[in-house]
């Protein structure tokens, strides 16, 4: 046998030992405790949503799904933990726009996410509401744009933080209605919700489940949602794109990410298992009663989605000449 000949035979060799170790990868997997690091505080929809799917991920998969929250930074520390980590597929990424966002936000970040971690799938879909405090003489989404432009630069606007779903939704609809309003950010959700309720601020983009009390209560006024339709638990509002903001959409989107390098089979096993959990109908139907849509695409559908999330809040971004971080 050539040198040549010896050469093929073990490049052959070492491809059938990788994939058959892939193989058997998947199929032992898993066979200890995963990790989903949540780069959020506890209790906001995202993490709640992400316990849920992990509780059935323990019961279809036999083996503990923990969650460690590791906030800080707009998310970017959790993530990072994540891109750094061994890609064997026991430590998961929760991942939202957030961190599409963060792609061009943040201009010194450790990691690139879609060079550093692989899209597994995604879990859900949640509509953001436009509330203003029922002190505020608008009632529609019309009358607000009109007293924004006739008072330019003093209504101001709150969100968890920058590159946050609640501040870009603020900054698309700059960039629709050309309205100036002032962006205030806040340490998290709460100290937006308690501004609004006062009076504080005057807008508020926030997650449909956790407005909605809020909003049947008289507590707020909703102008409008934020997705392509109505929402299921607030029908009588319209979508802001009914209301004459022609082309507006953005959700609170939920998904899964891992560290590159983790092993096919794995990505696709975790794709096939949270496909069929959210496909369930009394999953579809609780989760629907609180505003939460699940969503379902392949693995290479999630990447694309991700991809173009990352180019639209990146055109946003600069068209509003939003300064990096950092």
């Amino acid at each position: 046998m050539t040198i040549l000949q010896r050469a093929a035979s073990l490049l052959v060799l070492m491809t059938a030992l990788s994939f058959g170790g892939y193989a058997a990868a998947a199929d032992d997997y898993p066979s200890r405790t995963v990790k989903i690091i949540v780069p959020f505080g506890a209790g906001g929809p995202t993490d709640v949503y992400t316990r849920a799917i992990a509780e059935e991920l323990r019961k279809s998969l036999h083996q503990t799904f923990i969650m460690e929250n590791r906030p800080g930074a707009g998310t970017t520390i959790g993530t990072d933990l994540v891109a750094k980590a061994t890609p064997d597929g026991y430590t998961l990424l929760m991942i939202s726009g957030t961190q599409t966002v963060n792609e061009t936000l943040y201009g010194k970040k450790p990691y690139q996410l879609m060079r550093d971690l692989i899209p597994i799938a995604p879990l859900i879909d949640t509509d953001l509401v436009l509330v203003v405090p029922a002190s505020l003489p608008v009632k529609t989404v019309p009358e607000l744009l009109a007293l924004a432009r006739a008072k330019p630069g003093t209504l101001n606007y709150g969100s968890s933080g920058p590159g946050s779903n609640y501040h870009m939704a603020g900054e698309l609809l700059k960039n629709l209605t050309g309205i100036d309003i002032v962006h205030v950010p806040y340490k998290g959700s709460t100290g937006a919700r308690n501004d609004i309720l006062s009076g504080q601020i005057q807008m508020l983009f926030d997650s449909v489940p956790t407005m909605a009390p809020l909003i049947k209560g008289g507590m707020v006024r909703a102008l409008a949602t934020s997705g392509k339709t109505r929402s299921t638990i607030l029908p009588d509002v319209p979508t802001l794109d009914e209301a004459g903001v022609k082309g507006f959409q953005a959700s609170l989107w939920v998904g899964f990410m891992a560290p590159a390098g983790t092993p096919q089979p794995i990505v696709d096993l975790l794709n096939r298992e949270i496909t069929k959990i959210l496909a369930r109908p009394d999953i579809k139907a609780s989760w629907g009663e609180q505003g939460a849509i699940p969503i379902t695409m392949t693995q290479p559908e999630f990447k694309a989605f991700m991809e173009a999330e990352i180019a639209k809040w990146a055109n946003i971004i600069k068209a509003n000449n939003i300064p990096p971080i950092n």
